[in-house]
């Protein structure tokens, strides 16, 4: 991969990850409940699933699910049902008290596991990607060097994208002191969450 066609990749990858999406909705929801390093652990999920995209579309898989209707719609459905179900729980939650020391050990695996599961079950991220990463691919030479320059820019690009909105979340902590705050954070979130579902839900190929 040429210098000029990793820096036009890079620029596709920081306004991919500076789009507000799920990912970014969960960073935040992380962030503002259980503090920035907390909110990492969520991070950590959905990079594993952007990797395990890539990977998806490095095998072709990508392209069967851009050719299925059936495969894409069950894994949207999928996806929708499970953003919708996260948002109804944050809706629901009640108003305790926010973890001062980061989530607990318990907690922190729910949250990398919230964070592969939102990015995983998105099947137009899956889409998107078997349309976009070829373009930067040359047939020409070893493919395997350039998908894992391809991963690692969009990683580290992708984390540090989400870290910043995780990190602006955790500016408002201080106001969320009393349970009606709290309520109002939870309903928040809850409601993105369930727009996020009920988007995906709705969207075609």
């Amino acid at each position: 991969m040429s210098w000029s066609l990793w820096v036009a990749f890079l620029v596709a990858a920081i306004v991919i990850a500076v789009s507000p999406g799920p990912g970014a909705v969960l960073s935040m929801a992380s962030g503002l409940r259980h503090g920035y390093l907390a909110a990492l652990r969520s991070i950590f999920g959905l990079e594993l699933a952007l990797l395990v995209q890539l990977a998806v579309v490095a095998l072709g898989l990508g392209a069967v699910l851009a050719t299925s209707a059936t495969a894409f719609l069950v894994l949207k459905v999928v996806g929708a049902g499970y953003l919708i179900w996260l948002g109804v729980q944050k809706w629901r939650a009640r108003p305790e008290p926010l973890d001062e020391r980061g989530a607990a050990p318990g907690r922190g695996r729910s949250l990398v596991l919230q964070g592969l599961l939102v990015n995983l079950t998105n099947p137009k991220a899956i889409i998107f990607m078997a349309a976009l990463v070829p373009q930067f691919i040359d047939p020409r030479a070893p493919q395997l060097p350039q998908f894992l320059i391809i991963g690692a820019t969009m990683v580290v690009v992708d984390t540090l994208v989400m870290s910043c909105y995780a990190g602006l979340a955790t500016r408002f902590r201080p106001l969320l002191r009393n349970p009606r705050a709290l309520r109002l954070q939870n309903r928040v979130f809850g409601g993105l969450f369930v727009g996020a579902g009920a988007a995906l839900a709705a969207s075609s190929k």
